[in-house]
């Protein structure tokens, strides 16, 4: 087994424990010492998807920024804390940053902080590339030593799961982002994720999953205690793990399945701390999400009639524009003063209720739909 696809899981019952527990669980796995380096610039790239308070699980919680912020300076690193949020708004990050409470946090530390909007991008050729030869990533990113990923323990509308591989995302641009989503398809999506992920492969994944999300996430789920961190070299590793820890077959969640075809990580990390059955719990998925539910045979020749789209409850829209920036396939039109989905250019990527400030994306099932979710619900 390579020592780099090892996956630390620990215990952590509240964030008031994360500085010893984020310690435990790199330690685990080998300690900061073989990767920081006296004088190296450490980028911490956190979940930031959209301006959250902590409590609502949408961000990786500031605790965890603070203790790794802490231990990169103890091993002589120099921390940078960066991102870019979901593009609702110009500005966004630097909304997310002080709401979610990861500048203050990080700021005390000795980091410096970025919002990925304004530090610039550069062009970056893709290894192997499935989708992208090249893309434009965030300099902080590529100019850093050392990049650690920090995601939150989620859910995903699209991708069933969301990870350290996921995380990387946010290294992109909105235009970029958007030809991605453009993609339409599970897989096709996925393969470009990795194709973001390979241009600057993380050398350390620390997940929060103190509180994580089930149901509608990425932003839209419900906080649940899970009470573990995990760490790993291996961001595709750490992400196998944690997709069986929810419930998932590790091989259903088409990033990992991407990845590990490209070559990163492996199906059979070896696990040290606390042992995966003593924490592993059912997470429910979300309410896009028919895995499980019927035969995939069935669901492929009868697709048509298990449609899950969203819609706009315009009593809630605010009119903000937030779902028209982000629609890949201009989709979102408007009709006599309000905004309405045109279901026959919408390609499903939920992109408008995940970044919706309001919560006015409301998702509409067929009958077969709401018969298979019944069925799912009652396993």
């Amino acid at each position: 087994m390579n020592a780099g696809n090892k996956v630390s899981i620990v215990r952590c019952k509240d964030y008031s424990h994360a500085k010893q527990a984020v310690r435990e669980a790199i330690d685990l796995i080998g300690g900061l010492d073989g990767i920081v380096f006296p004088g190296a610039r450490v980028l911490l790239k956190p979940n930031l998807l959209s301006a959250k308070p902590p409590e609502e699980a949408v961000t990786t919680h500031p605790a965890i920024v603070s203790a790794i912020c802490e231990l990169v300076v103890e091993a002589g690193g120099i921390p940078i804390v960066g991102d870019g949020a979901g593009i609702t708004h110009p500005g966004v990050t630097d909304e997310a940053l002080d709401v979610s409470g990861i500048r203050e946090v990080a700021q005390r530390a000795g980091a410096e902080v970025l919002s990925f909007e304004t530090s610039g991008y550069e062009l970056t050729d893709v290894p192997k590339p499935s989708h992208f030869s090249q893309l434009y990533i965030a300099k902080p990113v590529l100019d850093a030593d050392v990049v650690i990923s920090l995601p939150k323990l989620k859910t995903h509308e699209l991708t069933l799961f969301t990870g350290s591989v996921k995380n990387m995302f946010g290294a992109i641009p909105l235009k970029l982002r958007k030809e991605a989503h453009l993609l339409g398809k599970k897989d096709l999506f996925s393969g470009a994720v990795v194709d973001i992920y390979s241009t600057r492969v993380p050398d350390l994944a620390l997940m929060d999953g103190i509180v994580g999300m089930e149901g509608n996430g990425p932003s839209r789920g419900t906080p649940v205690n899970a009470g573990i961190l995990m760490a790993s070299y291996d961001c595709v590793s750490l992400d196998v793990v944690a997709s069986k820890l929810i419930g998932l077959d590790p091989m259903k969640v088409p990033t990992n399945r991407a990845a590990i075809e490209r070559g990163y990580g492996t199906q059979e990390p070896e696990i040290c701390g606390v042992p995966l059955d003593d924490v592993r719990m059912k997470f429910r998925l979300s309410g896009t999400t028919l895995v499980g539910s019927a035969p995939p045979f069935l669901v492929r020749r009868l697709g048509k009639f298990f449609t899950i789209r969203p819609f706009i409850n315009t009593l809630q829209c605010t009119m903000c524009g937030a779902c028209v920036m982000n629609c890949s396939a201009h989709a979102i039109e408007q009709k006599d003063g309000k905004l309405v989905i045109n279901d026959k250019r919408c390609i499903l990527c939920y992109c408008c209720r995940e970044l919706c400030p309001s919560g006015a994306v409301k998702m509409k099932r067929s009958l077969f739909a709401r018969i298979l979710f019944k069925i799912r619900n009652r396993k």
